[in-house]
């Protein structure tokens, strides 16, 4: 693996996370185009399996979008984040625990990384490998949603359809962003 030689560059890691509909994404690309603005190398990544917008972009909930490779596993990334200055990856919770050792081996090659990502999943419990990240990481930045039903800040992922599988991709019409309050409220009634 080749990454930009300089000796003053230093690498770290930043997370975004938050619930459904808190602008974790939006707040990705915003970074990630400030990058590209400054003339840097980015790459942006994204799991295979989050094809809800597009194949091959990164995009928000506003349908704002960024060009980005989809990949299998984590340890693709370091195989595909060659000779770049910042990584962006998105919707990390979907990855294995890899992704914890991918993002610190490409900070401490010198890269800033930006990954974005559920820290809860639909149930209220910490998701895959987010809590690791967010251990690991020199930044994190949490952002809210708005509660649907108080308009209180949301920091749960309510899910509204059945099914109990962990992963399962939807939008609105599967998910609900809702404040302590009103997710324990549902949880009592689901």
């Amino acid at each position: 693996m080749m990454f930009l030689e300089n000796a003053s560059r230093r690498g770290w890691v930043e997370v975004i996370c938050g619930s459904m509909f808190s602008g974790k994404t939006e707040e990705l690309i915003r970074r990630l185009k400030r990058a590209n603005f400054a003339n840097q190398k980015v790459e942006i990544f994204k799991p295979r399996i989050d094809m809800r917008y597009s194949l091959e972009e990164v995009v928000s909930h506003d349908s704002n979008a960024i060009q980005s490779t989809p990949v299998d596993t984590a340890r693709n990334i370091l195989l595909l984040a060659d000779d770049v200055e910042v990584v962006g990856i998105d919707e990390a919770q979907f990855f294995d625990e890899g992704i914890v050792d991918v993002c610190n081996t490409l900070a401490d090659n010198g890269v800033r990384v930006i990954v974005a990502g559920l820290d809860t999943d639909y149930t209220g419990k910490p998701f895959g490998p987010m809590p690791a990240l967010m251990a690991k990481a020199e930044y994190v930045t949490k952002v809210h949603a708005i509660c649907v039903r108080c308009g209180n800040l949301a920091n749960h992922s309510h899910r509204i359809t059945s099914g109990e599988e962990l992963v399962m991709l939807g939008e609105k019409d599967s998910y609900e962003p809702l404040c302590r309050h009103c997710f324990q409220e549902a949880a009592e009634h689901d």
